[in-house]
C-alpha cells in the first residue's frame, strides 16, 4: 500500500499506556452490561421468555466467529481505529472507509444510549429524595464530565471505567447469589427444556443478544496506545466477549428465576433490578443497583466517547475527515478535536430527540440501541469478509479461513434480516432506512474524498512493542 508523506495535525497519541486490564474495562464498559441487566434483559424474556439464556448463549458464540477474523488482523498489525483500518488491508480505501462510516454511527448511538440511561437512573435515585433534574440538563452534566476525561488522560479514563464497571457487576453478581441462594440453587426445570418458548421468539432473542454485545471489538480502536498491542487486543477480544456473555446467560437465568411468581411479569418491570433486591428481602440494595446502573452508564458513555473519537482522528489521517480532526494535543497526547466533536454529538442528538413530542429518555435508550446495532452488524461484516482475502494477498490464507468468514457473514445476516422482517411496529421500522440514507451519504462522500483515501496512511505502521508490523493489502 502507498503511504501517505503527511505529519499529523499536531503531537501524537500516547503510545503503550493501556494493559490488558484496562483494554478490558473500555470494552466491557462499552457493551454496558450493567444497563443490559436493567433495561434488555426484560425485552428479551419478552421475546425469548424461558429461552433466553440460551439466545445469549448462541448470540455469543455468533460473535466468537467475528472475532476469530478480527484476530487474523489484530495479532499482525495496529493502529487506532483499527476495525476499519483491517478492513482496508483486506477490502480496500473505499470499503475500508465504509466500515469507519459505520463505526462513527455506531459508537455514537451505543454512547447515547447510556446519556439517556444516566437521566433515567439519576432521576429515579434523585426522585426518591423529593426532587428531578431536567433530562436535557443530565444530559449536558454527563457529556461534560465525560468529554473532560477522555481530553485529559485516556489512561486516567480507563482506571475511573474500570472501578465503576466493577463496582457495578459486583453489585449485581451478589444479587444473583442471593437469589439463587433463595431457590437452594436448584436449577429451573422450566428455563433448561425451554418451557413456552418458539423458534421465532428465540430468533428475535439472538437479535437482542447480538444487540447487547455489540462494543466488545472496541479495544481494536486503541492499536497505538495499547502495550505489546499484538497480544494484548486479541486476548481482550476474546476474553471479554466470552466473559460478558457468560454474564448475560447468568443474568438472564436469574432474572427469569427471580420473578417466579412474583405479581408482575419480568417484561412488564422498569426496574427489574430493584424489584429483584425487593423480591428477596434485601430492599438496602435499592439504592446501590440504582447508582450500579448511574455508573455503568457513566462508564459506557466514556467508552464510546474514546472509542468514537479514535476513528474519527483515525478517518481524518487517512484522508476522510478534515487534517484538524487527526490532530493530538501536545500536553494530554489525546485526540482532543475528535473527542470534543464526539462529546458534543453525544450530547446534542438526544438533546433533540426529546424536542420530539412524547419522547422520553426511556424511548432515547430503545431507539439509540437499535440504531447502534446496525453500524456494529455492518463493520463486523465487511471485516469478516475482509479478512481471508487480506491472508489471500499474503499468500498465507487457509481453507478454514473462508469457512470462518463465511460463517460469521451468514450468522449476522440472521439478526440484520431480523431487524425488518418481520417489519417492526413505528418508529423502529424506519431506523434500517434512516441508516442506509446515512451510508449512502457516507458512500457519496467517500468517493469524493477518493484522492485522499488512496492515501491512506499508518494503517499497518510499526508501534511500540507490537514488533515489526507485516505489509497490507495494496488499494
Amino acid at each position: 500500500m502507498e503511504t501517505s508523506s503527511k505529519k499529523p495535525a499536531a503531537g501524537a497519541l500516547r503510545a503503550g499506556c493501556l494493559n490488558f486490564t484496562e483494554l478490558s474495562a473500555i470494552s466491557v464498559a462499552n457493551i454496558g452490561p450493567t444497563l443490559v441487566a436493567a433495561l434488555v434483559v426484560p425485552l428479551m424474556y419478552a421475546s425469548a421468555g424461558n429461552a433466553s439464556w440460551l439466545a445469549y448463549l448462541f448470540g455469543t458464540i455468533m460473535l466468537l466467529f467475528v472475532t476469530f477474523n478480527l484476530n487474523q488482523f489484530a495479532r499482525r498489525s495496529a493502529a487506532t481505529g483499527s476495525m476499519h483500518a483491517y478492513t482496508v488491508m483486506g477490502l480496500g480505501a473505499t470499503t475500508g472507509g465504509i466500515s469507519g462510516w459505520c463505526l462513527v454511527w455506531a459508537y455514537l448511538f451505543d454512547g447515547i444510549a447510556g446519556v439517556a440511561g444516566f437521566a433515567i437512573f439519576g432521576n429515579a435515585l434523585f426522585g426518591m429524595l423529593g426532587f428531578q433534574v431536567p433530562n436535557a440538563l443530565m444530559f449536558a452534566i454527563l457529556c461534560f464530565i465525560i468529554w473532560f476525561l477522555a481530553y485529559e488522560d485516556v489512561q486516567i479514563s480507563s482506571i475511573v471505567m474500570l472501578v465503576f464497571e466493577a463496582l457495578s457487576i459486583t453489585m449485581i453478581l451478589i444479587l444473583c447469589a442471593v437469589v439463587l441462594s433463595k431457590h437452594k440453587f436448584a436449577l429451573d426445570t422450566a428455563q433448561l427444556t425451554l418451557k413456552g418458548s418458539s423458534l421465532s421468539g428465540i430468533a428475535m432473542g439472538v437479535n437482542i443478544a447480538v444487540f447487547s454485545l455489540v462494543g466488545f471489538e472496541n479495544a481494536t480502536a486503541f492499536g497505538e496506545e495499547a502495550k505489546e498491542p499484538l497480544v494484548t487486543i486479541p486476548r481482550v477480544l476474546i476474553v471479554n466477549l466470552i466473559l460478558t456473555g457468560l454474564f448475560f446467560v447468568l443474568i438472564s437465568y436469574t432474572e427469569i428465576l427471580g420473578f417466579i411468581g412474583y405479581k408482575t411479569p419480568l417484561d412488564k418491570v422498569d426496574t427489574p433490578l430493584n424489584v429483584l433486591a425487593q423480591v428477596v428481602g434485601m430492599p438496602a440494595l435499592v439504592v446501590p443497583m440504582s447508582l450500579a446502573v448511574i455508573v455503568s452508564c457513566f462508564a459506557g458513555g466514556l467508552a464510546c466517547l474514546n472509542s468514537g473519537a479514535r476513528i474519527l482522528y483515525s478517518l481524518s489521517r487517512h484522508g476522510l475527515l478534515p487534517s484538524s480532526v487527526g490532530a493530538a494535543h501536545d500536553t494530554h497526547e489525546t485526540p482532543h478535536v475528535a473527542v470534543t466533536i464526539m462529546g458534543a454529538l453525544l450530547f446534542v442528538v438526544p438533546a433533540a430527540m426529546l424536542l420530539v413530542p412524547g419522547t422520553q429518555p426511556f424511548d432515547i435508550v430503545g431507539y439509540a440501541g437499535t440504531l447502534t446495532a446496525f453500524g456494529f452488524i455492518g463493520s463486523y461484516f465487511l471485516v469478516s469478509i475482509a479478512a481471508p482475502a487480506y491472508l489471500k494477498h499474503e499468500g498465507i490464507v487457509r481453507g478454514r479461513d473462508y469457512a470462518l468468514a463465511g460463517a460469521a457473514a451468514l450468522l449476522l445476516l440472521f439478526p440484520a434480516v431480523g431487524s425488518v422482517y418481520p417489519v417492526p411496529p413505528w418508529p423502529y421500522g424506519v431506523f434500517p432506512y434512516l441508516f442506509l440514507v446515512y451510508m449512502i451519504v457516507g458512500l457519496v462522500w467517500i468517493r469524493s474524498r477518493r484522492k485522499g483515501l488512496s492515501e491512506f496512511a499508518g494503517v499497518n505502521q510499526p508501534v511500540p512493542g507490537a514488533g515489526p508490523a507485516e505489509s497490507d493489502a495494496s488499494n
